[in-house]
Order: structure tokens, then sequence, then C-alpha cells
């Protein structure tokens, strides 16, 4: 069924909505008055969600790493829906990581580029012509405190966070004369399905969030990106990073 339709609500995409982060963002965005794309490749979930969400959310699947699904994304809006205001790109993964780089094999470590960095280009590219247009927008980008500081085992994760890092600050200087505005947040460890999804392995992922201590929950990360878009049209919140509070 197609959302009704709210002019007087802004229009919100989110990427990799489906599950941990992006979901809590999506949640956080309808809560505040948004009405939301939500996207990801798993249309079940996010069914499921926007179910829940009621008719300011809506389900559209894309895989941000196929050109045609992210080049068809505007059109396949509906009417109402195609000016977006703010786009999230959350969407990444870390499948086969945290191990040597010799132990991956190539085409594992360029799936994670192309979904973490590449998707974001994609999409980025896709949605900013029409902010340029209208001379408003906001673009957050979902980063990491892995594209601060690298580590062991995560040599291709790292890199892509790195790489959107760079992207985010080079973006918001391309169009710092405009009215679009673009920030990076980079959390620190959030416990999510994310490493369940790395390690293939339910008992070995609750294991390492438990031995890492102190986590982040994704309602963290989706009030940080709610405070930098709700910021005066001349506050730019370049960066945030959010650090878990050691205990003990």
């Amino acid at each position: 069924m197609t959302p009704t339709c709210v002019p007087s609500k802004r229009v919100a995409l989110v990427t990799g909505a489906s599950s941990g982060i992006g979901t809590a963002i999506a949640e956080q965005l309808v809560d505040s008055g948004y009405r939301v794309v939500c996207t990801a490749r798993r249309m079940d979930k996010l069914e499921l969600l926007c179910d829940k969400l009621g008719q300011s959310a809506m389900a559209l699947e894309l895989d941000v790493t196929q050109t045609k699904s992210v080049d068809t994304l505007v059109e396949r809006l509906p009417p109402g829906w195609t000016d977006i205001d703010v786009l999230v790109n959350n969407a990444g993964h870390d499948i086969g990581g945290r191990r040597l780089f010799h132990e991956g094999s190539a085409d594992q470590w360029a799936s994670i580029i192309e979904t973490n960095v590449t998707g974001v280009i994609r999409v980025t590219r896709a949605i900013i012509p029409a902010m340029l247009d209208r001379d408003r927008g906001h673009i957050v980008n979902i980063g990491s405190v892995a594209g601060l500081y690298p580590y062991a085992t995560g040599t291709i994760y790292s890199g892509s966070k790195f790489a959107v890092h760079g992207f985010s600050e080079s973006l918001r200087r391309d169009y710092r004369t405009t009215a679009i505005r673009v920030t990076e947040i980079l959390p620190g460890m959030v416990r999510t399905g994310f490493a369940e999804a790395r390690l293939n392995d339910s008992e070995k992922a609750k294991a390492f969030y438990d031995d890492f201590g102190q986590c982040l929950d994704p309602q963290d990360i989706a009030r940080t990106v709610l405070f930098a878009i709700q910021q005066p049209p001349n506050v730019v919140i370049a960066q945030l990073v959010v650090l878990p509070q050691i205990q003990g």
C-alpha cells in the first residue's frame, strides 16, 4: 500500500534500515515528525518495520552495491516522497572481518569496500542533484571511530571508514557555499547484529560484545543523528564522535 502523503512533514531516507542502527534512526526520525523512506535489501524486515511505524514510513528495496537499484531510487518513490530533505548513509558491513589481511580473500575485502564506500558514493550522487536544485538538504554519513583509529584485524573495514571520513570532509567543502549540510557520525562499539553478520555465529558475536564491556545502543546513535539535523540552518555539525562511557 502506498503511504499517505503528509506534505507538512519533511522526508528522510535511511539506507540499511532493516536492522540495528538503521532501524533505530528510522524510528527516531518518525517519532520526531519526519516521513522516512526505509531502504535495504531485506524487504520482509523493512515491511515489518514500516507496519510498526505507520503511514509516516515506507519500505523501498535498495541494494547500494547495484547501479540500477540506486539509479532508479528516486523514480521508484511515490509522489510526495521524492524531495529528500535528509539522507542518512548507514548501510555497511564487515562480513569476513576481524582477521588478518591475508586470511581473507580479495573478493571478501572488495565486498566491504563496495558497500561501505562505493554504496555511500552511489546513493549520495543519486540524491544530491535535487538538494542542489532546492538549495536545501542534509547528508549524514555513518562512519566509525575505526576511520580515525585503525586496528589490527580491521584492515579493510578501517580502510573503508577512513574513506567515508575523507569523503565526508571533502563533500562538505564542495558545497560550503550552499545550504546543503554534511555531517559524519563516528560511533564507537555499538551492540547490534553487526558482529553476528561478520562472524556468522551468534554465540561468538555475544562473546565479542561481552568481552568488549560497555557498548553503545543503536538508539544512542539515532539520538546523535537527530541532534545534528535539528540544529539551526547556520550551524553545521561536521563530526560527532560517540563513545561508550568507560565503566569500572
